[in-house]
């Protein structure tokens, strides 16, 4: 307990907590909520492991009896002939650490990443938009059914030059105003590789609960979009995924319900 005492072994306690609670306790605690988490980069870790290590020096160092009781064990270390093992332990470990820190951050890894990534991960069975549960399973446009076709794509218009033209552009190909800001860059409905491949209910999820909403495999952090829940009604978000498929060369593709694929044969 006395050691614990010593400002040079508070020091270390401390840096050694530091350590813990950033490379594991910041990635632990979203789960711990039952949100999202992701790794804290080697990067961010060595950033705040050095801030924590100048705040400790300020602080043992601001007053000339801790900083020079701080220094004993340091001083006791390199000079005293009692502690020649200890020098001959540190000149030896230190540049072992040092080598292997080096050859750990440099040698080819076929290691998958820590966090597989889907541009399209698979939605949820149903939705909850504004209070209402919704079914996203074999859910078809509702306004493809009813109404004016025209007047929908004339609303969809609407809605898309009002909300989303800043990111996703005028020509509906990713390169709004506002997109060089984003990394990723928001989406190009022109690619054959975004609503080409999914459904209007897709699509409707998507907009509806926006980058927030992303299942873990679809994040973190990969859609800066808002829940457009929150400023559009249905009919508006409906409209506007009807815009993007009359007005690109794709058409919305059709989910399969099994049931009915199964009662064909």
């Amino acid at each position: 307990m006395s050691r614990l005492r010593h400002p040079f072994w508070q020091t270390v306690v401390l840096l050694v907590a530091a350590y813990v609670l950033i490379r594991f306790g910041i990635a632990y605690l979203p789960q711990v909520l039952g949100m999202r988490s992701a790794p804290v980069p080697s990067s961010v870790v060595l950033q705040y492991m050095a801030t924590v290590l100048v705040g400790l020096i300020l602080y043992v160092s601001a007053d000339a009896q801790r900083w020079r009781r701080f220094r004993e064990p340091i001083h006791a270390a390199l000079v005293e002939p009692d502690k020649r093992m200890v020098r001959t332990a540190l000149l030896v470990a230190v540049p072992l650490l040092v080598g292997f820190l080096t050859y750990d951050s440099v040698r080819p890894t076929v290691a998958a990443p820590a966090s597989l990534r889907s541009i399209h991960p698979a939605p949820p069975t149903q939705i909850t938009v504004r209070g209402r549960t919704v079914a996203l399973a074999g859910l078809e446009n509702p306004l493809r059914a009813t109404g004016s076709i025209e007047e929908h794509y004339e609303e969809g218009k609407r809605v898309y030059y009002q909300n989303c033209l800043p990111c996703h552009g005028d020509y509906l190909d990713g390169q709004g105003h506002y997109a060089p800001a984003f990394n990723p860059a928001p989406l190009s409905f022109q690619d054959n590789g975004t609503i080409a491949q999914l459904s209007e209910s897709f699509v409707f999820w998507r907009v509806v609960k926006g980058g927030p909403g992303l299942p873990a495999e679809g994040g973190p952090a990969n859609s800066a979009m808002p829940a457009w829940e929150d400023i559009l009604n249905e009919e508006e978000i409906w409209a506007v995924v009807l815009f993007l498929y009359e007005q690109t060369p794709w058409d919305p593709r059709v989910m399969e319900v099994h049931g009915a694929a199964e009662g064909e044969h």
